[in-house]
């Protein structure tokens, strides 16, 4: 079952894919979920595994979707109200009025894509981002004419020529144009028309003001040209090809962090996190997902949602007793 989990996650991974794992550290009986029970929910909200029955897994499922946005593990402690208050800081308690009455620990482990770091090139430059790239946790691509594996034994991906094509352009997403004007033009086209939020050149700034007058003539927009960053990377008086990868690494790092800032989440790859609607249980008081919910019925013009069977058929019997108790 552990290696079940382990290749979805593996695939997942590989594919640039956010997910969370979600564990059972601790399970209080009666309850449906054991200690070491596993989930993955995907950034779709589709919960695979198992971590608890139908009043567990939304919460689960809600939480997680919020560890994608934020890239925070969590531990949820799901109980029935009357255990509320009992946790440690850090906890976070959520009521559970299921008829089972008992307790789970349920630990939020969000998994996001690594950040891509493009380098165009294959001088000494190229080959210190790669290298110091790597070291950083990004995931590294190079590509230029003379760029081979054995160079660049440190990139993820190495091509010998520019092709953006299969490259997922996302929040965390950085390129660095290295050519030295061997094809600097050329990997700026393919460039800039992905949605990168961080493409810079190195060149100087006479060069680099050449570069861009070739990109007008050739029909590049303006509203394009603006996003490209030259000279790259941090004024700190940078000699060495390394010391010059540290300041263009330095950059994308500042870029980064502004970002989270800015949209004040985690800059996730390719699937962002979906919202979950949810709507209460008029019988138990459980929020529950609209969209994946199993039970459902309608009264009086409008549709209730309950998380369980049991829920649903108590207020079909009795609905007006349940519909006055949450007027």
């Amino acid at each position: 079952m552990l290696e079940n989990y382990l290749d979805q996650a593996l695939a997942l991974a590989k594919a640039g894919q956010p997910f969370v794992l979600a564990t059972v550290v601790r399970a209080e009986k009666p309850t449906s979920a054991k200690a070491g029970a596993k989930a993955i929910i995907t950034a779709d909200g589709k919960l695979t595994g198992w971590v608890g029955g139908s009043c567990a897994q939304p919460s689960v499922i809600r939480e997680s979707l919020k560890a994608l946005q934020d890239g925070q593990p969590r531990l949820l402690r799901l109980c029935p109200p009357e255990k509320l208050g009992r946790s440690d800081d850090g906890v976070i308690e959520i009521a559970l009025t299921c008829i089972s009455g008992g307790t789970l620990e349920v630990y939020i482990e969000p998994h996001l894509p690594k950040p891509q770091l493009i380098v165009v090139g294959h001088l000494p430059l190229a080959e210190a981002l790669a290298r110091l790239g790597k070291g950083m946790g990004y995931a590294v691509t190079v590509m230029g004419m003379d760029a081979t594996p054995d160079r660049f034994p440190e990139a993820d991906m190495v091509r010998d020529h520019i092709d953006f094509s299969q490259i997922k352009a996302a929040p965390q997403t950085y390129i660095v144009v290295a050519s030295h004007g061997n094809y600097d033009e050329d990997a700026l086209i393919a460039a800039l028309k992905t949605d990168a939020p961080y493409i810079a050149l190195v060149a100087s700034k006479k060069r680099a003001e050449s570069v861009i007058q070739y990109l007008r003539d050739s029909g590049i927009p303006e509203d394009r040209l603006s996003r490209l960053k030259y000279p790259a990377g941090l004024d700190i008086g940078a000699v060495t090809p390394e010391e010059i990868a540290i300041s263009i690494l330095a950059e994308i790092v500042q870029v980064g962090r502004q970002l989270l800032i800015t949209n004040n989440q985690f800059p996730i790859a390719t699937s962002a996190p979906v919202e979950v609607s949810e709507a209460k249980d008029p019988v138990c008081g459980m929020m529950v997902e609209i969209a994946g919910a199993r039970y459902t019925t309608d009264y009086s013009g409008q549709t209730y949602y309950f998380c369980c069977a049991g829920c649903k058929r108590s207020f079909e019997k009795e609905p007006e007793k349940y519909l006055a108790s949450i007027e």
